[in-house]
């Protein structure tokens, strides 16, 4: 697996930490195509956040965004039920991150593991900026 980020993220002039989730595997019912429809299929789930990044968080979980919150929301609307297409999933992701007011942008990749034939993965990446 290759690093999925090709820029930096984190910046210290303009106080943005980046937070992360990488290559999260999990099984979704995801698909448009019959075939798909009522089976669990596999996807790889990679998040990048830009967050307000503060310099002193007091050691105190409660001072950062917490990627172990963003992965339980991954794995409540992949429980929620079928989703047609990755980019949908790939929507609320993003959307789901933005319940924390310190995300300032959302880069969310899904990809289906098992969606063409010899091929590794296909997906879609968004990025989204806080309205």
């Amino acid at each position: 697996m290759t690093n999925v980020q090709p820029f930096r993220i984190a910046d210290a002039k303009r106080a943005i930490r980046h937070v992360f989730i990488r290559n999260l595997e999990l099984l979704a019912n995801i698909g448009v195509y019959g075939h798909e429809k009522g089976k669990l299929q596999p996807v790889r789930i990679n998040v990048d956040l830009a967050v307000e990044d503060l310099v002193d968080v007091g050691d105190k979980l409660d001072m950062v965004v917490d990627y172990a919150s963003i992965e339980q929301k991954i794995r409540t609307l992949i429980a929620e039920g079928h989703i047609n297409l990755a980019e949908t999933l790939a929507e609320r992701i993003a959307q789901a991150s933005f319940d924390d007011p310190r995300v300032k942008t959302a880069c969310v990749r899904v990809e289906k593991l098992h969606a063409l034939p010899g091929a590794e993965s296909a997906g879609v990446e968004i990025e989204r900026e806080r309205s």
